[in-house]
């Protein structure tokens, strides 16, 4: 299973950007990958794209092809979502929550967690800005999908248990915005639950430019510190944080890769990482 990407639109408009960790514009050159560029902020070690994408022409992307991957691979992503959620100790953390019980997955894709979810007594929508993958989720998973970004969208605030956005932020202009909003969507003492690529990882210190999440579509990768950090400072409580992958299918051999997968959650440098967040209560 391989990372979707599609080549920068030549006709794309881009724009210089700061650092959305720490709001500097001092950065330095980091990953050259020919038709883009990723940078590292020199004050806290973010790393984005600069010059990015105009969001109104990268979201163009998320079209027919990018529903072809999701479709292909929604198996996948689901028992990997899953897998996600068993490490947070997802039904026990939210079993005794009052009932209805509402989750919300932002980039829900073709909806198969949201499908599984509604077997497991919650009450679900999703957002996602692929129309054929949501329209497909629509028809053919019975599941609500909203068309479109959680700041274009007029959903209720202070409503949802629980957040869910998975290989998400990392293609997201203004992350710092978006949590905001996610923020503003839970309930208070809601979950957000977070997942993206870690730039502190084995694999991004390894494969550098070449690193599979080092792609056209993602404008800010983090690290998992300064993940907890704008979440933090986004008004949600850091209550987990988990990684895991320690090294790509075809990356190894078998008897390297089994012991690094191993290691990669209890040692925290896996090549992605999940936090758990909460809204206070007050």
């Amino acid at each position: 299973m391989k990372t979707f990407s599609m080549k920068p639109d030549p006709d794309e408009r881009t724009g210089a950007v700061s650092c959305v960790i720490c709001g500097s514009s001092s950065d330095r050159p980091y990953w050259d990958c020919g038709d883009f560029r990723f940078v590292r902020c020199r004050d806290c070690g973010h790393v984005y794209q600069n010059p990015q994408p105009v969001f109104d022409d990268l979201q163009n992307r998320y079209q027919t092809d990018y529903f072809d991957y999701e479709l292909e691979n929604d198996t996948a992503f689901l028992d990997l979502m899953l897998r996600g959620l068993a490490d947070i100790r997802f039904d026990e953390l939210t079993e005794g929550l009052d009932r209805p019980r509402r989750f919300l997955d932002v980039g829900c894709a073709t909806g198969a967690l949201l499908q599984h979810l509604k077997t497991q007594d919650w009450d679900v929508e999703g957002v996602e800005i692929c129309v054929p993958a949501a329209v497909y989720g629509q028809k053919e998973r019975g599941v609500t999908i909203h068309i479109g970004t959680i700041d274009t969208l007029d959903l209720p605030r202070d409503s949802f248990d629980v957040v869910h956005f998975s290989h998400v932020i990392e293609h997201v202009p203004d992350p710092r915005a978006f949590l905001a909003d996610v923020q503003d969507l839970l309930k208070p003492g809601g979950y957000a639950i977070i997942v993206t690529p870690n730039t502190s990882g084995l694999q991004a210190k390894l494969f550098g430019p070449q690193w599979r999440s080092a792609i056209a579509d993602h404008l800010n990768l983090f690290s998992a510190r300064n993940l907890k950090r704008l979440v933090e400072e986004c008004g949600l409580q850091a209550r987990a944080q988990r990684t895991w992958g320690g090294i790509a299918m075809g990356m190894a051999p078998a008897w390297i890769k089994r012991p690094l997968d191993r290691l990669a959650k209890p040692l925290g440098f896996g090549d992605v990482v999940l936090v758990l967040a909460q809204k206070p209560l007050a």
